[in-house]
Formats: C-alpha cells, sequence, structure tokens
C-alpha cells in the first residue's frame, strides 16, 4: 500500500494490507495528531467483518500506548461514530469498516472531535508519520498508559437520537428492510419495530464473512423482490457501515439518492425550512433533478464526486440537506455524514405526512437516461484530459449539439488508468453510441496504445 488514505479512508485485504501493525501505528499516529496534545478519549467503533476484532484491538493498542483512553462502541454504523463523537465529548472517533466491499476487505476511517471526516492535509500529517517511519516519543508509563472501556449503551444513544430528528408513528406500515448483514443489522429493525412499525427483515445474520455478499445496496433486486413479494410500503437496503441507502417504492422501483433529494428537499420547502432553496448534489447528479427542482423554485450546487465534498459545501456555504445518488444523502441539521437509517426514517416520515404512497413520492422528478462508459488512458494522463486541445474541443462539440438538453462528464477514476465518460441525454441510444465514440476517441489521444 503505497499511499495510505484514499477518498474514504484506509482500506484494505485485512492481515494482508490492512495489517494489525499497521492499525497499531495509525492508532498511535491518529491519536498523536488528534489529541494535539490533550487528555480524553477516542472512540471505536466497527462493522461486522470477522478481521474487526483483530484490528479493534491493534488500533486501541496503538491509541493507548500514546496515554489516551480507547472507548469501544462495538458493531454500530459510521453514522453513529460520527455523532457519538460529539455527544461523549471524544477527541476522535474511528470506524473500522470497508463499508460495500467484500467480507476479507477492511478499513480505518477517522472523524474529528466535531464529527467531521478528516481534511487532506490531516490525513496527510498521519500518513506521513507512519510512512516515514518517524519515531514518536511519548510512551507514557505507569497509571499515564491509556485504558479500554466497553460503552454498552451505544446503539441506545444512536436510536433515540434517531428519533429525536423526527415526528413518526409507523402504525399501520410495513417496511422491508435488507441489513446486508452489515452494521445495522440489529438497530435498524429494531427502530422500526419500536416508531410501531412492522418490519420484514433479511440478510440480519452476519458470520464475519457474509457482509455484503449478494445482498444490501450493492444488490437492490433482493429488497425489490422482498417488497413486492410482501406488500411492503416500501424498502430499505443498507452497505455494510450504514452510511447509505437505496430505497424502494411499493411498486418496487428504485429510489435513489436523486429522488431521496427531490423528496425531502420539497418537503423541507413546503414547510418553510429549506435553507436557501438549495440542495447540494455532485457532477453525477441526474439531469432530471436539476429539472424538477428549477420548476419547482428550488436551485442545486453541485461538487466533486464523494460525500465530504457535498459536506464541505454544505459547511461553507450554509445549506441543510445535500447527497449522492448513490445514496449517501446529509442532513446536516442532524448530522455531519451520510445516514442511510436516518435518511429511510425522513422518506417515511414525508411519506406519511403527505398522505402520499412512495410510489407517488417517487414520481416527483423523471430522469434522463445516462450511461457510462470506461476509457483506459496512460496513469500519468488521467487528471490532464482536458490539457488534450482536441479533446476538449470535441466535449464541447458534443455539449453545444445538446442545446442543453444533455451534458457531459468526464471523470477520471481514482484506482485505475481510466477516465470515466457520462453522457446524460433524452435519448438512450443515441447517447450511448455517443459514449463510446467519445471513450474511443480519448483513448486514441491519451490511451495506452504505444506504452
Amino acid at each position: 500500500m503505497t499511499r495510505l488514505f484514499g477518498t474514504d479512508g484506509i482500506r484494505g485485504v485485512a492481515n494482508e494490507e490492512l495489517t494489525p501493525e499497521l492499525a497499531y501505528n495509525v492508532g498511535r499516529a491518529g491519536a498523536y495528531i488528534l489529541s494535539k496534545g490533550k487528555k480524553g478519549k477516542i472512540l471505536v467503533g466497527k462493522d461486522t467483518r470477522i478481521s474487526g476484532d483483530m484490528l479493534e484491538s491493534a488500533i486501541m493498542a496503538g491509541i493507548t500506548s500514546m496515554g489516551i483512553d480507547a472507548v469501544s462502541v462495538g458493531i454500530i454504523p459510521t453514522p453513529a461514530v460520527a455523532y457519538l463523537t460529539r455527544k461523549y465529548n471524544a477527541l476522535a472517533g474511528v470506524v473500522i469498516s470497508a463499508s460495500h466491499n467484500p467480507g476479507e476487505y477492511n478499513g480505518i476511517k477517522f472523524f474529528s472531535n466535531k464529527g467531521l471526516k478528516l481534511p487532506d492535509q490531516v490525513e496527510d500529517e498521519i500518513e506521513d508519520i507512519i510512512l516515514g517511519n518517524t519515531q514518536l516519543d511519548i510512551r507514557p508509563i505507569g497509571s499515564h498508559v491509556g485504558r479500554i472501556y466497553r460503552e454498552t449503551n451505544a446503539g441506545e444513544d444512536y436510536k433515540k437520537f434517531l428519533k429525536s430528528t423526527i415526528d413518526l408513528d409507523l402504525t399501520g406500515l410495513k417496511i422491508a428492510m435488507d441489513c446486508g448483514h452489515g452494521a445495522l443489522y440489529k438497530i435498524g429493525p429494531e427502530i422500526i419495530r419500536e416508531l410501531n412499525g412492522e418490519v420484514i427483515v433479511i440478510n440480519d445474520s452476519p458470520n464475519g464473512m457474509n457482509i455484503n455478499d449478494g445482498c444490501g445496496s450493492t444488490n437492490p433486486d433482493m429488497i425489490k423482490k422482498l417488497v413486492l413479494d410482501t406488500g411492503a410500503d416500501m424498502g430499505i437496503s443498507f452497505d455494510g457501515d450504514g452510511d447509505r441507502i437505496i430505497a424502494v417504492d411499493n411498486n418496487g422501483e428504485l429510489v435513489d439518492g436523486d429522488h431521496i433529494l427531490a423528496i425531502c428537499a420539497t418537503h423541507l420547502k413546503e414547510n418553510g425550512k429549506l435553507s436557501k432553496d438549495t440542495v447540494v448534489g455532485t457532477i453525477m447528479s441526474n439531469m432530471g433533478l436539476d429539472i424538477y427542482l428549477k420548476e419547482n423554485e428550488m436551485n442545486i450546487v453541485k461538487t466533486a464526486v464523494g460525500d465530504r465534498y457535498v459536506l464541505e459545501e454544505m459547511l461553507d456555504s450554509g445549506y441543510i440537506i445535500g447527497g449522492e445518488q448513490s445514496g449517501h444523502i446529509i442532513f446536516l441539521e442532524y448530522n455531519t455524514t451520510g445516514d442511510g437509517l436516518a435518511t429511510g426514517l425522513h422518506l417515511l416520515e414525508v411519506m406519511k405526512f403527505s398522505g402520499k404512497t412512495m410510489a407517488e413520492l417517487n414520481n416527483l422528478m423523471v430522469d434522463y437516461p445516462q450511461v457510462l462508459v470506461n476509457a483506459k488512458v496512460k496513469n500519468d494522463m488521467k487528471y490532464r484530459y482536458m490539457e488534450n486541445e482536441e479533446i476538449r474541443c470535441e466535449i464541447e462539440k458534443i455539449e453545444e449539439m445538446f442545446h442543453n438538453e444533455g451534458r457531459v462528464v468526464i471523470r477520471p477514476s481514482g484506482t485505475e488508468p481510466l477516465v470515466r465518460v457520462m453522457i446524460e441525454g433524452k435519448n438512450q441510444e443515441e447517447i450511448t453510441n455517443i459514449a463510446k465514440d467519445l471513450a474511443v476517441f480519448i483513448e486514441e489521444r491519451i490511451g495506452m496504445g504505444d506504452i
């Protein structure tokens, strides 16, 4: 692993790339940078992966070796750690999870004492200590060594927090839920029952390796089938660490992040709560969302792909709702990160308040067809494609052809020698052909052919 921190923390195959030795060093370096010389505690939560115990032990050993207490909050979703870090006045929070990746993977990500993902420069400071083999000459002894504690009320505190953000009685409603054998396998069904709803649950029996295994938000066919088979009013499907959601309406149709933003922003505006009448999306948000918001006197601001960039824009400009098509939705009035369960509850609240079915709400906006094609390029050129005059002119020519009824988005892959060509427009066949032709055009100019 040449660089440790990616777009969402450190990630790799557990005990091969992400070793306990590395986790120990990450614990030491993270405690050093984030404590800023203060005494206190750092929270540590994890998902259901078998390697979570190993990495939790190692990272807590690193934290306590720096004289900082480590508090295990057990199996709990990522957004709960963001919230509980603030509630418990911790110096920082750590999540051990590889999100939607298969069971053999794991990851480590940090939250600041304000429940925010770390800025790149802070991650760089932690990384420089580890990769530079910097010897931290802090070795407290005796009573100054940190202690390890177990917080058994973390799940209950998180559920109380979620209930405080909504006004919702689910009596008479049937909710289908796919927990993906992940971090919400227990809390998710519990809160629906506590709100008087009926819940039909699948994939809530984690064995340490079955997390995301053909289930959860990465395989929405399962929740679609469950909704249709049981006649549920709505379906909710989570990823491994519970920070995003893919919902399904009562007709078995997907309710992705763009539709969730349309539904919830409309509800907020109608109740005078949508700050600056603006939603934050990303460059991958569907044009259908832009059009719907504009027609209903709302605006959209777009960021680079990644929930951290959505959050930065929200914090900088005072917006309260934003998210990604993938289902990372942030309600900044309540929490500082995407929260799949909270988003599901907000959707149910809107459905109950409006008296409409989820299918009716899902039809507020109409999607424009999208197509995504990968162009294989030289790795050192994937961020510099617009420096090629021919490519830049070709993109401009395509956009002019659409007459504001389509668009081109070119996005470098974070991990592979690819640029992703996304074309959006009214005609699926037309945009598919255009995307394929543009990918070939790019490959011919900055591709791998002459390597």
